[in-house]
């Protein structure tokens, strides 16, 4: 018996979208957008696309709270076909500022909505980077 399984794209490299808006939350709805397109073409379930929306959204927010009066919020967006990051970075107001404990009920949201989550902070930059992977199903799609 053949079974037809609906191809998965392929990119000869990871595919890369930037996007900056300024550090205010009434943008937060194009970076949403932006990660719930990019999570489709990796085939997530509705239920990942809105998970990572939230994480998204969550983690700006808690850049949003660190970020300086003029400050951008920068996302960078890597497709690699078998999973997708986003880098979400705000110059902060003070220098190494100090992001959420991982401790802290926000981390813990975006612990549990992607594979993998993590902080940076460097001088006036603080960056929250989030991974998630599309899931491998075992009929192979």
């Amino acid at each position: 018996m053949t079974q037809l399984v609906p191809p998965v794209p392929t990119m000869d490299d990871d595919d890369v979208v930037l996007l900056t808006v300024p550090a205010s939350g009434v943008y937060f709805g194009v970076l949403r957008t932006a990660t719930a397109g990019l999570a489709a073409r990796l085939q997530f379930t509705l239920d990942e696309i809105e998970d990572l929306r939230i994480a998204v959204d969550e983690a700006c927010a808690m850049l949003l709270a660190l970020a300086a009066l003029d400050a951008e919020l920068s996302c960078r967006f890597t497709v690699d076909g078998v999973s997708l990051t986003i880098e979400a970075s705000v110059r902060t107001a003070t220098p190494d500022a100090s992001l959420p404990s991982r401790e802290s009920f926000a981390w813990q949201v975006l612990s549990a909505l992607t594979d993998e989550a993590s902080t940076e902070s460097s001088g006036r930059t603080a960056t929250i980077r989030l991974t998630k992977r599309r899931p491998t199903h075992p009929n192979g799609g």
